[in-house]
């Protein structure tokens, strides 16, 4: 069985980089090697793997990664260390239009 993992790396200068592979071992080493000199990781290396979810269909991992690349960094972090809690919290509307903030 082939599978599928979205992946995130945090960078040198902290920031987090999210993307895809087959194969995520040989796909740290190229970000962390700068196989590709035009990459978001390439001037911000060492990189290191801080999360990633294995998939069996790469349809469901493609809607993943797009859907996490939207995310805040501050719910990226809440990911990270397991924090479900906080993102759901993060990802509840809070503007004023929204039954739940009405007064």
């Amino acid at each position: 069985m082939k599978f599928y993992y979205v992946y995130i790396l945090r960078c040198s200068d902290n920031s987090l980089y999210t993307g895809i592979t087959n194969d995520l071992e040989r796909r740290v080493n190229e970000h962390n090697d700068g196989k590709l000199s035009n990459a978001y990781t390439f001037k911000k290396r060492p990189v290191k793997l801080v999360w990633y979810q294995e998939f069996t269909e790469p349809n469901q991992a493609i809607y993943f990664e797009k859907k996490l690349k939207k995310w805040s960094k501050v719910k990226k972090e809440a990911l990270i260390i397991g924090n479900f809690d906080l993102i759901q919290t993060l990802a509840e509307c809070r503007n004023a239009t929204n039954s739940n903030y009405n007064l």
